[in-house]
């Protein structure tokens, strides 16, 4: 038979420590989240330690790192407390209008900026005291494969970094709760006026200075596989690392550039900036929301992602939450 563990003699707390200090990797910072001191968290490490029998947390000059056993413990950990704290807020139910809780929404900027106004016309009307952090997601530098491109900010929600991550991947693993929130295709921007506007054909497109939103600065792109395709080419004359910058040097110069249709129809007009459909077929992206199951326990978390998420086909996002609340 296994041996009977007495919980009564474990402290629920030095999990949460656990779970700080994995994502933090420095003790001094840690003792700070957890307001703490160092000592204090290097004392609870160590009762971790004896309880796991495991180093856990090894020094290094930057903080520490963990070991491969508290590597395979951090999943876990992290679906146990997310268990613990879903029972704990059911003592009081969510109610989205008396609530002050914050979350983090990780999103590529192309992205936010889509979703971000209508989610605060929500919490304007339904949660006036929730507050809201964006953090910006890039895929990983040097692949081109989705899974592989996103699997950072998976391991991101994992840790808890952030609460809901918004990326342009659907084969999702299953341990993920995944709702999608939109497809989005690329349309061709350029300032208003642009000889492109007269002759949307794909030889132009080719003879004109193209624009590449690249946070590494690299220029080739899904449009460049697509002329390929065709043995074609173009020339990228600049990259730049957002897609809010894009219309900016957009508004003042001759440059055209593919960016998403949805971001172009919401701030393309403050900037002038016009778009044509593609001369050549693009691929189009279906945009997720995307929860650790395990945290869809947490009815806060569970209304923030039925918020984001359209009742029908051609509904915005974050429209379904406002009339479902404002009725």
């Amino acid at each position: 038979m296994l041996k009977q563990i007495d919980l009564s003699r474990i402290d629920l707390n030095l999990l949460v420590l656990f779970e700080i200090v994995f994502r933090e990797r420095h003790v001094g910072r840690s003792a700070e989240r957890l307001h703490l001191s160092s000592s204090a968290v290097s004392h609870g490490l160590g009762r971790l330690r004896a309880l796991l029998g495991d180093p856990l947390f090894l020094k290094t000059p930057k903080g520490v790192v963990p070991t491969e056993r508290a590597l395979q413990l951090s999943t876990s950990v992290a679906e146990i407390l997310a268990l613990v704290r879903g029972v704990v807020s059911t003592a009081t139910p969510f109610d989205p209008r008396q609530s002050t809780r914050r979350f983090v929404i990780g999103a590529p900027d192309g992205i936010s900026s889509v979703i971000l106004p209508p989610l605060l016309g929500t919490l304007r009307s339904a949660a006036p005291g929730i507050d809201v952090g964006i953090r910006q997601l890039l895929p990983t530098q040097g692949f081109s494969v989705p899974h592989l491109a996103w699997k950072d900010a998976l391991k991101e929600l994992e840790d808890r970094a952030m609460d809901v991550a918004i990326i342009p991947f659907d084969d999702i693993p299953v341990r993920f709760h995944k709702a999608i929130l939109y497809e989005e295709q690329f349309v061709i921007a350029f300032r208003k006026g642009h000889s492109f506007q007269r002759n949307p054909t794909l030889r132009r497109f080719c003879e004109l200075e193209h624009l590449v939103v690249s946070h590494t600065g690299n220029v080739s792109g899904f449009v460049d596989v697509e002329l390929a395709k065709k043995g074609l080419s173009r020339r990228v004359a600049l990259t730049v690392p957002n897609f809010m910058f894009a219309l900016s040097v957009l508004a003042e110069t001759g440059l055209v550039s593919a960016l998403p249709k949805r971001f172009v129809e919401i701030h393309g007009a403050r900037f002038d900036v016009v778009a044509a459909t593609p001369p050549l077929p693009l691929p189009r992206f279906p945009i997720n929301a995307v929860v650790p199951k395990v945290a869809m326990m947490d009815a806060g978390l569970a209304w923030l992602v039925q918020s984001l998420v359209p009742a029908r086909t051609g509904d915005r996002p974050g429209s379904r939450a406002r009339r479902m609340l404002i009725r």
